[in-house]
């Protein structure tokens, strides 16, 4: 289940917001102020962030959302706001917001953005991470899993992990790899691909089933799961 954060101080419209989000399936956590707001946002694994422009205190919506885009925070966030003019919307979307939603708004128009914006942050997600079996990369943040367990990684090993990845069920040769992993046009005449191979092997399938990375004799390597 989609998690919702929403923050709103205005007590009747909190409720309008939590009724219908919750009515449409999501699960909706409710915070009336910026600080203890802004913490469960930095903490909590949120699909989608609601915050009201203007909040009590000096610490308002934009506050949060520029806290949150200073930590690196990538959590879609609508704003809500009386304030409609032009230059308050750029503004809002200049501090990190991805949504701007002015007041008042039909609850059907808010829901149609929420969808929006949640399944426009999944596929964003889905494209930074490659999967095979129980193994997986994350390209943003260039972390690799297998079977839940997290693999340390060589940034020469990542990228040649990527690369497999990506040709994954084809053959891969010794050339296609040093073109493709060390910008090399030319073949050097080393060892160096043997020994990045076996390390990334022994990383990837010494204690894990079934093994991914296979050598095809004569020809190079063929990354993927045998039938």
């Amino acid at each position: 289940m989609n998690k919702i954060l929403v923050v709103e101080d205005e007590a009747e419209l909190a409720t309008y917001l939590i009724n219908g989000l919750t009515d449409a399936g999501y699960c909706v956590t409710h915070f009336s102020e910026g600080p203890p707001a802004l913490s469960a946002a930095c903490l909590g694994d949120w699909q989608l962030i609601v915050v009201d422009r203007m909040l009590p205190g000096d610490f308002d919506g934009l506050s949060i959302v520029a806290a949150l885009r200073k930590e690196n925070s990538h959590t879609p966030v609508l704003a809500l706001s009386a304030l409609a003019s032009l230059g308050e919307k750029v503004r809002g979307l200049q501090e990190g917001c991805d949504d701007y939603l002015t007041k008042p708004f039909a609850l059907a128009e808010l829901l149609a953005r929420v969808e929006a914006l949640i399944r426009r942050a999944t596929v964003s997600q889905e494209a930074q991470i490659l999967r095979i079996a129980d193994l997986s990369i994350d390209l943003k943040t260039r972390k690799a899993e297998r079977n839940g367990k997290n693999i340390a990684l060589q940034p020469r090993e990542f990228r040649l992990l990527e690369y497999l990845l990506r040709n994954q069920g084809q053959l891969v040769t010794r050339t296609m790899l040093l073109q493709a992993v060390w910008d090399i046009r030319f073949d050097p005449g080393t060892n160096v691909i043997d020994v990045q191979i076996s390390r990334l092997r022994n990383k990837i399938d010494k204690d894990f089933h079934p093994p991914l990375l296979h050598t095809v004799r004569g020809a190079g390597y063929r990354f993927g799961v045998d039938e």
